[in-house]
C-alpha cells in the first residue's frame, strides 16, 4: 500500500511538472534601443530594415527615475514592429536627453563588448534590404553577405549591417543572385 501511494505521488509530481504552463504571457520580446539621433535611426530601421512604426508613448514624471530607467529624464519612445499583430516583435527606439550625453560604444566585432551585441532579423529577400541600405548610404559590413557556414543551410545567407550608432544588425534570408552564381 505504501509503495502504491509513493508511486502515485511520484507520478502526480511528474505529470504536474510536465504540464506546467509557461509564465510568459507573450512569445516574443520587446527590445529597447537608446540612440543618438532618433531621425537617422528611425530612417534606418524603417526604410532600410523594414520595420513599421506604430503608436509610441511617453514616460514622464517621477516614474523613469523611480524604476531606474533614467536620471529623471522623460522618455519619448518610438515603437517599431515586425508586422501588424500585437504579438509582433517590437523595437523601441528612444533618444534620451539625460544629464550626461549618450555614449556610443565602438564595436568592431560582436565579442568586443559584453551585453546585447546584435539583432537578427529573418527576411524573405536579402537583396531588397541591400538595395534599400545602399539607397540610404549604408554598406554591407565586412565581406557580407555570405552563405552560412558548412553544416548550416547552404541556401541561406547572412548580411551584416551597422545602424547609425554602430549596432550590429544581422539580416538572414535566401541567397542573393550573386551568391547563387558562386555556388
Amino acid at each position: 500500500m505504501k509503495t502504491c501511494l509513493l508511486l502515485l505521488f511520484i507520478l502526480s509530481t511528474l505529470i504536474g511538472s510536465a504540464g506546467e504552463k509557461s509564465n510568459f504571457a507573450n512569445q516574443t520580446i520587446d527590445i529597447g534601443l537608446v540612440v543618438t539621433d532618433i531621425e537617422k535611426s528611425l530612417q534606418f530601421y524603417k526604410e532600410v530594415v523594414g520595420f513599421q512604426e506604430k503608436d509610441g508613448f511617453k514616460v514622464s514624471g517621477k516614474f523613469p527615475k523611480l524604476v531606474g530607467l533614467t536620471d529623471g529624464t522623460e522618455l519619448n519612445i518610438h515603437v517599431l514592429r515586425l508586422g501588424d499583430e500585437n504579438s509582433s516583435t517590437k523595437l523601441k527606439l528612444m533618444q534620451v536627453a539625460g544629464k550626461k550625453p549618450t555614449r556610443i560604444v565602438k564595436q568592431p566585432y560582436i565579442h568586443s563588448t559584453a551585453g546585447f551585441s546584435y539583432l537578427t532579423l529573418f527576411v524573405n529577400n536579402v537583396e531588397k534590404v541591400i538595395s534599400r541600405a545602399k539607397k540610404y548610404g549604408y554598406q554591407p559590413y565586412a565581406q557580407s553577405p555570405q552563405v552560412l557556414p558548412e553544416g548550416l543551410p547552404q541556401d541561406i545567407c547572412l548580411l551584416m549591417l551597422k545602424d547609425p550608432d554602430g549596432n550590429f544588425v544581422e539580416i538572414v534570408g535566401p541567397l542573393t543572385k550573386t551568391l547563387q552564381k558562386k555556388q
